[in-house]
């Protein structure tokens, strides 16, 4: 059997398919950390993120956040949901950080 990762604990619903993918309340399965690579809905959260980027520099994030506030307060989940990923995306185009695989 593979090991845990440390802070994991075992799910009474199903311990074995939790040690493999992870849960919020076991802070994660199996250490393969595979979920750590960026996901990014196509060219146009990209193209979104890197208007926001040239228009507002640092704060585009921030600018994001807003939206996707604005989208949640007016009804709109959907708006809400991509505001929320290109918020996401920002944030892994300004890392220095590299995430997922090289190649």
């Amino acid at each position: 059997m593979p090991a845990r990762c440390p802070n994991s604990k075992p799910n009474m619903a199903n311990g074995s398919l939790t040690l493999f993918v992870g849960s919020r309340e076991t802070a994660g399965g199996l250490c393969l950390w595979a979920m750590d690579s960026p996901f990014i809905h196509g060219r146009s959260a990209l193209a979104d993120a890197s208007d926001l980027i040239d228009k507002f520099g640092d704060d585009a994030g921030f600018e994001a956040a807003i939206r996707a506030e604005r989208s949640r307060d007016d009804g709109n989940v959907a708006r809400f949901c991509h505001w929320r990923h290109i918020e996401r995306v920002i944030a892994t185009l300004s890392s220095d950080e590299v995430l997922g695989t090289v190649h």
